[in-house]
C-alpha cells in the first residue's frame, strides 16, 4: 500500500495539512475494498482527486472511470444518461442507448454533485446500489451491473434530507465511509505553497517569468477567506501570471485581484424557527385576515340574532359586552357614541347676542332650542345636508376628515350620507 506522500506525488496533491493527509489515508485503506464512498467538501477544495485516488488504488483500476456530474444534467434526461434508453421511450429516441452503469461495468463511477440528482433518479440508485439491478428508460428487462460508486457533494445532505430532497436510506447507502476535504482557510500552511505551484505551472504554460509574493502580498494571501478554495486560488494565480508585467507582486497589486468579500460588513440573517405569529409570504397574510373577517362576520350575526330576539338594546350589550369589545375594540366611550349616533345632529352655530340683544342663560348650551318651531326641522335638515356637501368638498371625499371638522364620527358620517343619499 503507497503512502500518504507517494499519493501526493503521484496525484500533485500539495499540503501538509493534517485533515488533508487524513483524508488521504481514509481514501488509501478504502480503495481495496468495493465500499460506497461519500467525499464532502466545499466547491472547489479539490473533491474530485479522491476518486481518482480509489479508482487507481483498486482491483479496478483496469476497468472504466466514468465522471458524471449530476447537476449539469437536466432532470429529464438523467435516468437516459444514467440508465440508458430503448429506442421509442421518448421523444427524440431513435435508438438503443447504453447508460453510464452498463458502459462503466467491471469499472468505478464517480457522481459528482450527487445532491442535485432528481428524487426518481435517487430510488433507481437506491436499487442499484443494493443489489446491482437497474432498468433502461422504456426496457422492462431487468439489468445487472458491477460498479463501485464513489459520489461527491458540497451541500449540507442532513439538512437536505430534513427538507425532504434527499432520501435518508440512499445517504446512508452512499455514505459508508465518509471523507471530508477541509476548505482552503482552515489549510493556512498550504495557501502559499500552492500559490508558488500554479504560478510555476502558469509561467511554463505561458513561456513567462514565475511570478513571486512580496512579504506583505503573502500576509494578505493567508488573511484571505478564500470563498472559491483551491479554484479561486488557481485563478487569482493565472489572471496575475497573465497580466502583470511586473513579476515581483506586492499586497496592493494582489489585492486588486482579490474580490471584495461580500456581506462582511451586513448584518447576517439568522435562521429560526418559525414562530405561529409568523408570516412567510402574502397569502398566509391573507388567509388570517379573511378567517378573522369571517370571525367578525359570525359574531355580528350572533349579536343581531340577540337584538331581534330581545328587542332590548340595552339587555343585549349588557350579555354581550365581550362580543361587543371584541368586535367593536376596548374604547367603552367610542361603543357609548355608537350606540347615541342615531341621535346625533350637526352643531349648529349659535346666535350672537349682537344680533337681537337677546344674553342666553349661562350653563345652557341648548337656549335656542326653545326659538325653533316644528315648520323649520325641514330648514335643519337642508342645513345639514348642506354642511355636510361642503365639508366633503372641502376634504375631496375624505370621510374621515370631514367626520372630524363636523364634530362627529365617521360612522355616524356614513349613515348620514346614506340617508341623505349623498
Amino acid at each position: 500500500m503507497e503512502g500518504v506522500q507517494a499519493i501526493k506525488q503521484r496525484f500533485e496533491i500539495i499540503g501538509n495539512d493534517p485533515k488533508l493527509n487524513r483524508a488521504l489515508e481514509k481514501a488509501v485503506q478504502v480503495a481495496p475494498t468495493d465500499i460506497s464512498v461519500l467525499v464532502t467538501g466545499e466547491s472547489g477544495v479539490g473533491k474530485e482527486s479522491i476518486p481518482k485516488i480509489i479508482h487507481a488504488l483498486s482491483h479496478r483500476k483496469h476497468a472504466k472511470y466514468i465522471a458524471v456530474n449530476c447537476g449539469a444534467i437536466p432532470e429529464g434526461t438523467i435516468d437516459s444518461e444514467l440508465f440508458g434508453h430503448e429506442k421509442g421511450s421518448f421523444t427524440g429516441a431513435t435508438a438503443t442507448r447504453s447508460g453510464y452503469f452498463e458502459v462503466a461495468d467491471g469499472g468505478t463511477i464517480f457522481l459528482d454533485e450527487v445532491g442535485e440528482l432528481p428524487l426518481t433518479t435517487q430510488v433507481r440508485l437506491l436499487r442499484v446500489l443494493e443489489n446491482g439491478e437497474f432498468l433502461k428508460v422504456g426496457s422492462s428487462q431487468v439489468q445487472k451491473t458491477d460498479v463501485r460508486i464513489v459520489a461527491a457533494t458540497n451541500m449540507n445532505m442532513i439538512e437536505a434530507i430534513n427538507k425532504e430532497k434527499f432520501r435518508e436510506d440512499l445517504y446512508y447507502r452512499l455514505s459508508t465511509v465518509e471523507i471530508n476535504i477541509p476548505p482552503l482557510r482552515d489549510r493556512k500552511e498550504d495557501i502559499h505553497l500552492l500559490f508558488r505551484k500554479f504560478a510555476s505551472d502558469f509561467g511554463q504554460k505561458y513561456k513567462m517569468p514565475t511570478i513571486r509574493l512580496q512579504d506583505n502580498a503573502v500576509q494578505l494571501l493567508l488573511k484571505y477567506r478564500w470563498p472559491g478554495n483551491i479554484r479561486q486560488l488557481r485563478n487569482i494565480a493565472e489572471q496575475i501570471s497573465v497580466l502583470e508585467s511586473e513579476r515581483n507582486i506586492s499586497a496592493i497589486t494582489l489585492n486588486s485581484y482579490l474580490p471584495a468579500e461580500g456581506g462582511t460588513n451586513l448584518p447576517a440573517v439568522i435562521a429560526q424557527g418559525k414562530r405561529d405569529s409568523d408570516f412567510s409570504n402574502e397569502r398566509e397574510i391573507l388567509y388570517k385576515v379573511l378567517f378573522d373577517m369571517k370571525g367578525d362576520l359570525t359574531d355580528l350575526k350572533k349579536l343581531t340574532l340577540e337584538l331581534l330576539k330581545n328587542n332590548d338594546t340595552r339587555k343585549v350589550q349588557e350579555e354581550n359586552e365581550g362580543l361587543i369589545q371584541k368586535i367593536y375594540g376596548n374604547n367603552e366611550e367610542d361603543y357609548e357614541e355608537e350606540e347615541n349616533e342615531t341621535m346625533e345632529v350637526l352643531q349648529l352655530p349659535e346666535p350672537h347676542v349682537e344680533q337681537n340683544g337677546y344674553e342666553p342663560p349661562q350653563g345652557d348650551k341648548y337656549h335656542f332650542a326653545e326659538e325653533i318651531e316644528e315648520e323649520e326641522t325641514l330648514s335643519l335638515q337642508e342645513k345639514e345636508v348642506e354642511l355636510i356637501k361642503k365639508s366633503l368638498e372641502r376634504n375631496r371625499g375624505k370621510r374621515k376628515a370631514a367626520a372630524a371638522e363636523l364634530g362627529i364620527s365617521e360612522r355616524t358620517l356614513y349613515r348620514k350620507i346614506k340617508q341623505y343619499d349623498l
